[in-house]
């Protein structure tokens, strides 16, 4: 698999672009990580990505397939998504909400291969025991779950993520960020997922993108991203970096760039 970004912009004001010449190749499993502060462009990264914004400027490479020239159907058999939240509302069990993530495989109903591949990310998610209720009637946890399930149902060579942790607690977050970090190794997946918790991020990322004014700021392991010098320049505070069990761990200070 691979996302190749060539000079790509995007922007809903020709003068002030959110997206300023991105250029990047992702092409192996990775658990990469997006990162940086509200509005620099990460949500709207991942939706040139999947098609959901067309850039006004550059292209997208999925798999050396032109993403503005792919029709959605084709790109969903090699991509899923999973938004930051889902306002989706289906009147069907968990089982069956999992099922439409299958897209062009799905038949209502399902058949054994089918009800082997939900049950097999439920059980991943740690979510099986939800398998016979009701979507509908589900915690904003449980519903946050039931929509990552859905968008990694197919197991996609590549997998977008918009902040899929952002309704779960802290032992939730911790558990499900664990599980996309194996996705790479057991499954052969690019797993690429935009976070705002950095030292969640830093303990299971494998690569990181920093943005910041629209570009990418720097880009590499979470050694060499997390630095006390990017963390002051793109989010604007002051911190110390130690060492927790090889990874590190950002330690966040008073002090408060105003500018």
């Amino acid at each position: 698999m691979k996302v190749d970004l060539r000079e790509l912009e995007f922007g809903y004001d020709p003068k002030d672009p959110v997206l300023k010449g991105v250029s990047y190749v992702l092409d192996k499993p990775e658990f990469v990580c997006i990162m940086g502060p509200n509005g620099v462009g990460k949500s709207t990264l991942i939706h040139c990505i999947n098609k959901i914004l067309k850039p006004t400027g550059g292209a997208v490479f999925v798999d050396d397939m032109d993403v503005s020239k792919t029709k959605l159907r084709d790109l969903s058999s090699h991509m899923g998504y999973v938004p930051a939240s889902s306002e989706d509302s289906f009147p069907l069990t968990v089982v069956d909400t999992v099922m439409v993530g299958l897209q062009n495989d799905y038949k209502f109903g399902g058949n054994r291969d089918d009800l082997k591949k939900v049950h097999d990310i439920l059980k991943l998610l740690k979510i099986e025991h939800l398998a016979m209720r009701d979507f509908n009637e589900l915690s904003a946890g449980q519903h946050q779950k039931v929509v990552l399930a859905r968008g990694l149902v197919r197991s996609p060579e590549i997998v977008l993520l918009d902040e899929p942790t952002s309704n779960l607690d802290i032992k939730h977050q911790i558990e499900v960020t664990k599980v996309l970090s194996r996705l790479p190794k057991e499954k052969g997946m690019l797993v690429i997922m935009i976070s705002h918790d950095i030292n969640i991020t830093a303990k299971f990322a494998d690569r990181i993108i920093m943005l910041h004014d629209g570009k990418i700021f720097a880009v590499g392991t979470p050694e060499e991203v997390l630095t006390k010098e990017n963390i002051r320049t793109v989010y604007g505070v002051d911190a110390d970096i130690i060492q927790v069990r090889g990874r590190p761990h950002v330690v966040l200070n008073d002090s408060i760039d105003d500018e």
